[in-house]
């Protein structure tokens, strides 16, 4: 089986003296752990192409027990990412957040796009990095089957109005009569998470906030993926240790 495709580049572990271990967000196929034999030599054809974060078109075979790249060209690299580590080390977190979620062997195209947008504005300064990880956190977990309710509160089945709040853990508003749980959120950052959810890829960064509720929009958007996915992330801890 061969397999000819554009991919991000999610990870890479160098394996013995000049092969890596790559693991790829491919359009087509999801995420890929494929081997790239002599990649880590300067003089490799693959070897541009097989570092971390770097997109462009891989072509990949099914060994015995195993992906194989047998050829890689680089279509966009992120060179400037590298230039400031909390840029870098969010872009990292990323990466992280695809390989967790994304299944082998199913299509994940909307979520590459996603972060080859979340990437490249990043990487031009754009938006702001709060502005960016909300975002991003939040559509990916949408596209990946963790979709919050923000419709209405499940106690009285009424929209949200006056104090409400969102519950990480069942992914869905409360009002304050319910007297369940949450994180207290205002009329804009529901707003914007509605836009994140709801809107087609092209249209999910075109909202600003206050800084003050930006702010809440990322901290509400990581609760809730730590909250749904059950895990910690390295990336993430490293990234928060930086700012």
């Amino acid at each position: 089986m061969r397999m000819t495709t554009d991919a991000l580049v999610l990870r890479v572990t160098d394996t013995g003296e000049s092969d890596r271990l790559v693991t790829l967000l491919t359009a087509e196929y999801g995420v890929i752990r494929a081997f790239a034999n002599r990649a880590k030599k300067i003089n490799s054809k693959m070897h541009g192409a097989t570092q971390s974060l770097c997109y462009g078109d891989f072509s990949v075979y099914r060994s015995r027990d195993s992906y194989i790249i047998d050829d890689a060209t680089a279509k966009e690299v992120f060179f400037g990412l590298r230039e400031d580590i909390e840029r870098l080390s969010l872009a990292q977190y990323f990466c992280a957040l695809c390989a967790e979620l994304v299944p082998e062997m199913e299509p994940a195209r909307d979520i590459l796009r996603v972060v080859l947008n979340s990437l490249h504005l990043l990487e031009t300064k754009r938006r702001s990095n709060d502005f960016l990880k909300a975002v991003t956190e939040l559509k990916l977990l949408s596209l990946s089957g963790f979709m919050p309710d923000l419709t209405c509160c499940p106690h009285c089945g009424e929209e949200p109005a006056g104090e409400f709040y969102f519950n990480v853990a069942e992914g869905c508003l409360y009002c304050r009569a319910s007297g369940r749980g949450g994180i207290k959120i205002n009329a804009t950052v529901l707003a914007a998470m509605r836009h994140i959810c709801s809107n087609p890829i092209e249209r999910i960064y075109s909202f600003s906030l206050p800084a003050d509720d930006e702010k809440l929009l990322m901290q509400v958007c990581e609760k809730f993926l730590l909250s749904q996915t059950k895990r910690t992330f390295k990336a993430l801890d490293f990234y928060k240790s930086l700012i």
